[in-house]
């Protein structure tokens, strides 16, 4: 069932208690198929911003930040909670924000000319780890089950949640690359097909991923024993969610910092 349903939805879409997510793995491949894809006038914004570190060195970073004081604001900007009985359009907004107004807020302070430049810094690494997330399906989870994780299913007969298996499992399992290897292997798409993945916009993206997320809770109910058939199933919904992150990541900046 798994192969007619989540993966249909994925290819239909490319025709012209941890919150958090990706894991580590997830987000350093996100950020580094955007570095590949930046313009030289862009990937100079960029060294300035950060100080000539790498998108990858802070593509995790506020997994971590979010958990202190000084950016706990931040906590509810990795998700937007859509339960059974809600669109994505009548889901109600968290009062401190969901991943959908954290980017959209974000990215107005990196087009800003009045933002200092430890704001705009601060912006571009809270985007490059939202717009990973953006890309998981149980980041777009219901608010019952806290997007998945209290989900209980077993990974290889073994206890764990939706939200995890998610998160990390499939994107190790799938295959067992380092974050340069998975952009070598999964970055090869022509101009034409990269032009079809970046369309729309934010709230484009995300619908997406509430549509993906509605087909993993359906073919993975509670109790559900994940094992290879599943893993081989799932790889290249893993591999499509993880380019579109990327190459639309490539795509925000370009056109925030080199329009033409």
């Amino acid at each position: 069932m798994m192969k007619k349903s989540i993966l249909s939805i994925v290819v239909a879409t490319m025709t012209v208690v941890n919150v958090f997510g990706w894991g580590q793995k997830g987000h350093d491949v996100v950020a580094y198929i955007a570095e590949q894809h930046l313009t030289p006038k862009t990937k100079a914004i960029v060294d300035s911003l950060l100080n000539g570190q790498s998108m990858v060195y802070w593509s995790n970073w506020l997994d971590n930040a979010s958990h202190t004081d000084k950016y706990a604001y931040t906590k509810t900007w990795h998700y937007k909670n859509i339960d059974t009985d809600q669109s994505f359009d009548a889901a109600p907004i968290h009062p401190q924000g969901d991943i959908v107004t954290g980017l959209m807020e974000q990215i107005k302070v990196l087009k800003s000319d009045k933002a200092s430049k430890q704001e705009a810094a601060l912006a571009f690494k809270i985007v490059v780890h939202l717009v990973g997330d953006l890309h998981q399906p149980m980041h777009m989870g219901h608010k019952s089950d806290i997007g998945g994780n209290k989900w209980t299913i077993k990974y290889f007969g073994k206890d764990n949640n939706l939200h995890k298996v998610w998160d990390s499992s499939l994107v190790e399992s799938a295959h067992k690359w380092s974050y340069t290897e998975w952009q070598v292997q999964i970055d090869r798409v022509s101009e034409s097909e990269e032009a079809e993945l970046i369309k729309g916009d934010i709230t484009d993206w995300a619908k997406e991923t509430h549509i993906l997320a509605t087909a993993v809770y359906a073919d993975t109910p509670q109790g559900t024993n994940i094992s290879y058939d599943y893993i081989a199933d799932c790889a290249p919904v893993i591999e499509i969610q993880l380019l579109r992150g990327g190459l639309r990541l490539a795509h925000l900046l370009n056109t925030i910092y080199d329009a033409k």
